[in-house]
């Protein structure tokens, strides 16, 4: 096994002999190969153990296997926790021959736990691949992802520490940072077969992840003495069914005295009796964003579901009308809506409509052509009289930042019917017409203060536009700062809002209609009809 130096023979005679199946064992001997991991387990075996014969052959000075004399250093050096596995003349026991190797293959390895044995095998690749095809995604590309038991790295940190006794006692140098990890590993040799089987590249920053769940009840308690050596690594946490999280273990593991560690755990660890269990086979698909403008023509719909303890008071919702067809062709688990300031469920929403956008969680379909997104466009508009969606597209997550840049920087334009309580002549609002830039200073309004802060909001009126309708109503057109409550402008939410309508005009004034005309929010793009 050309990977494999004289150096690692100690190591390779140890770990063998203590259980450690031989892709744990080049990882101990920091073996960078890929592709010498991907060998057949059998073949590995009887390389391992052709390396140890030929070395034993050529009967290196530092031969640890020879009875007599013993090696000096050896002989000098304290016996340390963590070197039971020496005999009394500082030798390594025989390992098994190649003869043997049968049994030996079959042992559950006392450091993966089989991770690194059964399932790297092609039945095991299968599994995965069966469960992939059949939950039906589109994807061009796949990121693996794998999540082991906690104990794994308390069982690698007591393999490790007897490798380490061993080097020590050789007077040869070994860092930890050197070994390779086992997820890394795994993935050198899963990645290839999962690629064959699937017919499509593993990469990095694919948005489609493959993920395998591991879990070892035989073991799973191997990690508690560590919350009493170290108990500020393990607090309870929201969504964490325990606090032996991976993470906590590690930071544990970290702090805790390599001397301390010893009186609580096997040095090596013991063989388990059982393989590790592949809990869950999982896919997720990255998020799809569909944005779009929607013109809203009923003055009893909310923008998102209207729900009062639990209580729905109107059926549906601008943004149900929109979601239920796309969750339905994106086969998404789960939605987020999201657009540039909301209205009121009485407020129409007319010009070129309101910019909104949809977070589809985990779609299982993610390819659509432009004329695709028409035709789900138009069956949108053809479900309802309520609502019309123009400029369906995908985008990014980040070009949604763009409209979110409009709820306070950008314009929009309003237009207002209002009543009065006194008779009014044209001539009383004309004077209406010829303010600009008008300063609003706007307590939180009294219908929205159960669900924002109490605060005063400095808003602009940028412009006004009168249009006389009788002795009691006008309608009014106004161009304002993003952010700003119309309503409460109109009547004065009994003081709230200064300067206001009824302010103005020295009368009561309320608002019994309301229309968004425009937001000023130059996002999405426009597309051709």
């Amino acid at each position: 096994m050309s990977s494999l130096a004289e150096k690692d023979r100690p190591i390779v005679q140890l770990l063998l002999n203590t259980g450690t199946c031989p892709r744990c064992i080049l990882r101990f001997c920091c073996v960078g190969s890929q592709t010498l991991y991907r060998h057949p387990h059998k073949d590995l075996m009887k390389d391992l153990q052709e390396f140890l014969k030929n070395s034993q052959e050529k009967e290196d000075p530092v031969c640890l296997n020879v009875s007599d004399p013993p090696c000096k250093r050896i002989r000098l050096e304290p016996r340390g926790e963590g070197a039971e596995d020496l005999n009394h003349n500082g030798a390594i026991p025989q390992v098994p021959s190649a003869g043997d190797g049968n049994a030996a293959m079959e042992k559950v390895c006392n450091v993966c736990l089989g991770i690194l044995q059964e399932f790297c095998e092609a039945d095991f690749v299968k599994k995965v691949c069966q469960k992939v095809n059949s939950a039906d995604y589109q994807f061009t590309s796949f990121v693996f992802s794998v999540s082991l038991p906690p104990q794994l790295s308390v069982r690698e940190r007591a393999a490790w520490l007897g490798v380490k006794q061993q080097m020590r006692n050789l007077g040869l140098p070994l860092a930890k940072d050197d070994i390779v990890q086992l997820k890394e590993a795994y993935k050198w040799i899963i990645h290839p077969q999962l690629s064959e089987e699937l017919g499509v590249p593993a990469d990095g920053k694919s948005l489609f992840e493959v993920s395998v769940v591991f879990a070892h009840p035989e073991t799973e308690e191997e990690c508690h003495f560590l919350a009493t050596a170290c108990p500020d690594c393990f607090k309870p946490a929201k969504n964490k069914q325990s606090v032996f999280t991976r993470m906590a273990v590690i930071k544990a593991l970290e702090k805790i005295k390599e001397e301390d560690f010893l009186k609580h755990f096997p040095c090596p660890p013991g063989s388990p009796k059982n393989l590790c269990d592949a809990l869950e086979i999982q896919c997720n698909n990255g998020a799809v964003f569909v944005a779009g403008r929607y013109n809203k023509y009923s003055r009893n719909l909310p923008q998102t579901p209207w729900i009062i303890d639990g209580e729905r008071k109107l059926e549906s919702s601008v943004e149900e009308l929109i979601s239920e067809h796309l969750m339905a062709e994106f086969k998404a688990d789960s939605f987020n809506f999201s657009s540039s300031g909301r209205e009121d469920v009485d407020v129409r929403t007319l010009g070129n409509g309101r910019p909104f956008a949809i977070e589809l969680v985990n779609p299982r379909r993610i390819r659509f052509t432009a004329e695709e997104m028409k035709r789900l466009q138009q069956a949108i508009n053809d479900s309802s009289d309520k609502i019309q969606v123009r400029d369906l597209q995908l985008v990014t997550r980040s070009a949604i930042g763009r409209m979110k840049e409009g709820e306070e920087e950008k314009t929009k334009t309003y237009s207002a019917l209002i009543w009065t309580d006194k008779a009014i002549q044209r001539e009383d609002i004309e004077f209406l017409d010829g303010i600009k830039e008008l300063k609003l200073e706007q307590k939180t309004p009294l219908r929205v203060l159960h669900r924002r802060p109490l605060a005063v909001r400095c808003r602009l009126i940028h412009t006004m536009s009168s249009e006389y309708i009788d002795e009691h109503h006008f309608r009014l057109h106004l161009k304002t700062q993003a952010g700003t409550y119309i309503k409460e402008f109109v009547h004065g939410d009994f003081g709230r809002t200064k300067p206001n309508i009824g302010s103005l005009l020295n009368r009561t004034a309320d608002i019994l209609e309301l229309d968004v005309e425009s937001v000023d929010v130059d996002w999405p793009p426009t597309l051709a009809d």
